[in-house]
């Protein structure tokens, strides 16, 4: 795995078009989900955004969904389960993005997400930062952009808040305000960019940050719902 804690990624390494344990473009979920969404699109830059609002609006974000094992951690578990959070769903992009011959890597960053709810705050300690929030970052058009597709369409709708948009040019980083220009999101500081997900320190980061239980799993078929709060804070 290749970590680069300052600047880009080197756009030119094998590595950022691999197949890696959790980015599993090669899987045939994979490659499946990213031949139907770029479709007969020949532009890397289009089918990046192609991807990206498939990834987006495609699969609910859910925070209560975090379970700490490897397999949930991977882009075709997000395939089959329809549902992930910020580190999920940047994984999914991230591999759609190089089966699809795009060069992609993983970043992660740490921020003060005002677009929460109760729960979610009393699930997390009433902590305010919140530790490895995930993106991809994908070569395009000759330079790094960053993509988080974590919030769905509808999720911002609900809180009233614009959602990430993507030309595949400029970063599309979660949204700062929302739409009555109240602050949503604050990041606070990026830890770089990886070849493949860096699972032994996100999971070791957040059993260590995270009140003991901290989700785990609570969001599966049935369970609790990050957006089950919006209506309720708006």
């Amino acid at each position: 795995m290749i970590f680069t804690p300052y600047g880009w990624p080197e756009p030119d390494d094998a590595a950022y078009l691999a197949s890696t344990a959790f980015l599993d473009s090669d899987s045939s979920e994979v490659r499946n989900f990213a031949a139907v969404v770029v479709g007969s699109e020949t532009d890397p830059v289009q089918r990046g955004v192609k991807l990206f609002y498939a990834v987006r609006d495609g699969f609910r974000y859910d925070p209560f969904s975090i379970w700490l094992s490897p397999e949930a951690f991977t882009a075709s578990s997000v395939l089959r389960k329809g549902y992930g959070f910020c580190i999920t769903k940047a994984v999914l992009l991230a591999a759609a993005a190089r089966a699809a011959g795009i060069p992609a890597a993983v970043g992660l960053s740490d921020v003060i997400n005002h677009f929460t709810s109760d729960k979610l705050k009393e699930a997390m300690g009433h902590r305010e930062v919140f530790i490895h929030h995930g993106y991809a970052a994908l070569y395009l058009d000759g330079r790094w952009v960053k993509a988080a597709p974590a919030f769905n369409i509808e999720l911002c709708q609900r809180f009233g808040v614009p959602p990430t948009e993507f030309d595949g040019r400029s970063d599309a980083v979660l949204q700062k305000y929302d739409a009555d220009h109240n602050v949503r999101m604050e990041y606070l500081r990026d830890h770089g960019f990886w070849s493949d997900l860096p699972f032994n320190r996100v999971k070791d980061d957040m059993e260590g940050y995270y009140p003991p239980g901290f989700n785990y799993g609570a969001g599966g078929p049935g369970g609790d719902r990050f957006s089950a709060g919006a209506e309720a804070r708006r």
